[in-house]
């Protein structure tokens, strides 16, 4: 079969050539979309005048069969072809002949695959907002469990002050929130109709867009044919807030993968989601944890691998674009299987209560010291020293704090008090955090309550 573009060459494609620049075996997956802009533009074009009632009935008719075929696995790809556009043109034209030929009026490839890609960046954006309320859901859950665990809480991977558990778990569940805020907002500058911009400079038939957009679901029609067929800032946005989102997955995996080991001994794993050794018999490796945290390289590099290709082109199409694909199909498969993953752990993670309250017999309540101090009148500075030096002591002593007898407290600054020792508690340390967002037993409630009704539970 002929190229579309043949008329213009004297010399057959090379076959590297055809075998080079083919994008049909990945971009198939955009068959289903093609399709639904084919026949929405069949419908347009019929309105322009240019396709008779007749002739778009027998093009819908003929592009629905050929939907069945590819739904089923029957439809022949063929390289030669070059992409999934010409590959469903092909067929129309070589069963309905000149009619057939009739379809791509109005309208350049440029325009289409655009089109076709942001059709479907609204599908998965809604699929990848729903795994994200799922995991959210699990997060709040595990909250609600654990409001009455003290934990330590770590800055520099080293024990910081108390907070109770489920502090720990609506963290994580705010990260994933403002995900699903900026996946929305992603979702709104996708919504945009780029069909009828032409190659670059619009058509010369009177097309009605605004049917088009209408017929596609989509909300509103470019205004710039040249910037619309020449732009994929959506789909890099797309790439960025999913390596967003995989930073926040690779961050709670590695404090999974931490927590699970001995050393810490926080929370243990199932079974069924974890793998063996084939030398040690005693291993349980946390790997479906380690690929979230390993993935999330491989979204970083296909955010950059299209960054790279934008960053020189000149206005407007250039066929440099068709990069923008593979990064974009393979981010998609693995945004969605980290975050089904993750929700499988999270469904099933058990809490070790003993291990998670070990805050006595270390030095997580200093800060409480000091802020005792400077509740007694001094400056939080001079309190911060004689903290310190409290500190000093113990280590010196090999002492905790809770041994401490009051005596020793008053050797320090006379302005301890002999109610020292009953405020330096764990529950003490984490209710007196009442501030909109603090660690509280009272705070964190209302944290759940709301979450449970943004999260439908």
């Amino acid at each position: 079969m002929e190229k579309p573009w043949s008329g213009r060459f004297t010399q057959k494609t090379d076959a590297f050539v055809e075998e080079f620049t083919e994008s049909v075996s990945f971009d198939k997956t955009l068959a289903p979309y093609d399709i639904a802009q084919d026949i929405a533009h069949v419908k347009t074009l019929q309105k322009a005048g240019i396709l008779s009632q007749e002739e778009a009935e027998r093009l819908i008719k003929e592009l629905k069969k050929i939907k069945e075929e590819i739904e089923e696995g029957r439809f022949e790809w063929r390289k030669e072809l070059e992409d999934v556009h010409m590959n469903i043109e092909a067929k129309l034209t070589e069963r309905l002949g000149e009619l057939g030929k009739k379809l791509h009026t109005a309208r350049s490839r440029n325009d289409q695959v655009t089109t076709d890609e942001r059709l479907y960046l609204k599908d998965q954006i809604r699929e990848i907002r729903k795994l994200l309320s799922d995991l959210r859901r699990r997060l709040v859950l595990l909250a609600e469990m654990s409001v009455d665990i003290i934990m330590p809480s770590y800055t520099h991977l080293q024990r910081a002050q108390p907070i109770r558990a489920s502090f720990y778990f609506l963290a994580y569940r705010e990260a994933f929130l403002k995900d699903d805020e900026r996946f929305l907002d992603l979702y709104r500058r996708t919504d945009e109709l780029t069909l009828g911009s032409g190659a670059v400079a619009g058509v010369d038939f009177p097309l009605d867009r605004f049917l088009t957009a209408e017929e596609l679901g989509f909300n509103r029609v470019s205004r710039n044919a040249m910037f619309a067929t020449a732009e994929r800032d959506f789909i890099a946005e797309f790439l960025f807030v999913c390596a967003l989102t995989a930073q926040h997955l690779s961050r709670l995996a590695e404090d999974l993968i931490l927590w699970n080991t001995d050393e810490f001994g926080f929370v243990e794993l199932p079974d069924k989601l974890c793998t063996g050794s084939s030398i040690m018999p005693q291993k349980k490796n946390p790997d479906v944890l380690e690929l979230i945290r390993a993935k999330t390289g491989r979204l970083y590099g296909n955010l950059i691998a299209l960054l790279t290709v934008l960053k020189a082109l000149p206005m407007a199409y250039n066929r440099d674009l068709q990069e923008d694909k593979e990064p974009l199909f393979d981010t998609v498969k693995t945004i969605k299987d980290i975050l089904k993953g993750m929700t499988l752990i999270l469904g099933e993670l058990k809490l070790k209560r003993e291990r998670l309250s070990s805050v006595s017999g270390n030095l997580l309540l200093i800060t409480d010291l000091a802020n005792y101090l400077v509740e007694k009148g001094v400056p939080f500075r001079e309190a911060h020293r004689i903290a310190g030096n409290v500190v000093s002591y113990l280590l010196s002593e090999k002492k905790t704090l809770e041994e401490m007898s009051t005596e020793e407290f008053k050797r320090f600054s006379e302005k301890f008090g002999d109610d020292v020792k009953r405020t330096l508690t764990p529950e003490h340390s984490t209710d007196k955090k009442r501030t909109y967002g603090g660690t509280s037993r009272e705070a964190i409630l209302k944290m759940i309550e709301v979450a449970k009704i943004e999260e439908g539970l």
